[in-house]
C-alpha cells in the first residue's frame, strides 16, 4: 500500500482527534452469533449419547453423587433439542427417566409406572437442576445482547480473553430469567456462565472446563456449578463416554416411556 493511500485510510480517525470529534463506532460484534458457535461447541449436533455424573461437594468435602446417561437429539424444526435422562446411580433411582420434548419436561418412576410432570428450575442433586442436565440450546430458549469485551479467568484459572454476552429468556420453557454468558474471543468456547433470577438474584455461576475432543469438536466436559448465596457449596458436572447414536424418535414420547430399555 502506498502512503497516499494509507494516509486517506487514516485521515477520518485523524481528524476525530485533533478536532475534538468522538472516534468512529467500531460495531459491536454480532451476540446471538457468538451464542450459536458457543452451543456447537457445546452440544453436538448429530444424535448422541454421553454419561453424567454429578459430584455434590459441602465445604470440600463430597457428600452426594448420582450417574445418569443421556439421550440427546436435534427436533427437525426450531432447533430444539429432545433429551432423555436415565437414572443409573444410586440403585435407589435406577432405571428413573427424565425426557424433554417441547415444552413440557416429564419424570418417570418405573416403579408406579406414571409420569409427571416437573419443572426445569427444580433441584436435581446440589447446584444442579433438571434443566442442567437436559441438553439445551441456548441460542434457541435466550436472546443475546453484547456487554463488553472482557478478560475474564476460566476454570483452570487461567485469564481468558472472551466476550460477554447478556441472555434474556425468549421462551417459556427456558430454565433461567437470565444468564451471563462469557465466550473465549478467540475460539467460541464457552468459560463463565452467571444464572439469574426474574429478581437479578444470582442463583448459581458455572465454569466450563476440560475441553477435549469428542465427536468432532473440542467440548467441556466438566462444568463446576458454585451457589450464588454460599461459595462452598459445589456441583462438578462431569461428561464421558460421548458415542453417535441413531437414537429413535419414538424414545422421546411420553407414552413409550415404560417401554424403554436403553442400549
Amino acid at each position: 500500500m502506498n502512503r497516499f493511500r494509507f494516509y486517506l485510510l487514516l485521515l477520518p480517525w485523524v481528524t476525530a482527534v485533533t478536532s475534538g470529534l468522538p472516534l468512529p463506532a467500531i460495531a459491536a460484534p454480532d451476540a446471538q452469533a457468538l451464542l450459536v458457535a458457543s452451543d456447537a461447541i457445546r452440544n453436538p449436533s448429530q444424535p448422541f449419547r454421553v454419561t453424567v455424573t454429578l459430584t455434590e461437594f459441602e465445604k470440600g468435602q463430597q457428600v452426594d453423587s448420582t450417574t445418569l446417561t443421556s439421550y440427546a437429539r436435534t427436533l427437525e424444526s426450531g432447533g430444539q433439542f429432545a433429551s432423555l435422562v436415565r437414572f443409573v446411580e444410586p440403585a435407589r433411582d435406577a432405571g428413573k427417566l427424565m425426557l424433554k420434548n417441547g415444552k413440557d419436561l416429564w419424570f418417570f418412576d418405573p416403579g408406579t409406572k406414571s409420569s409427571v410432570r416437573i419443572s426445569p428450575q427444580q433441584r436435581l442433586m446440589g447446584e444442579a437442576s433438571n434443566g442442567d442436565v437436559i441438553t439445551a440450546s441456548f441460542a434457541r430458549d435466550y436472546k443475546a445482547a453484547y456487554g463488553a469485551e472482557e478478560t475474564i479467568t476460566d476454570g483452570e484459572r487461567k485469564p481468558r480473553k472472551s466476550h460477554k454476552l447478556l441472555l434474556s429468556a425468549a421462551t417459556e420453557d427456558a430454565t433461567y430469567a437470565s444468564i451471563e454468558l462469557w465466550v473465549d474471543a478467540e475460539n467460541r468456547r464457552p468459560i463463565k456462565a452467571r444464572f439469574l433470577a426474574d429478581s437479578g438474584r444470582l442463583l448459581k455461576t458455572a465454569y466450563y472446563r476440560r475441553f477435549q475432543a469428542q465427536l468432532g469438536a473440542e467440548r467441556p466436559t466438566e462444568t463446576v456449578i458454585i451457589d450464588g448465596l454460599n461459595p462452598q457449596q459445589v456441583t462438578l458436572v462431569r461428561l464421558t463416554d460421548f458415542a453417535a447414536r441413531n437414537i429413535p424418535t419414538t424414545w422421546f414420547q411420553r407414552d413409550y416411556l415404560p417401554r424403554f430399555q436403553g442400549d
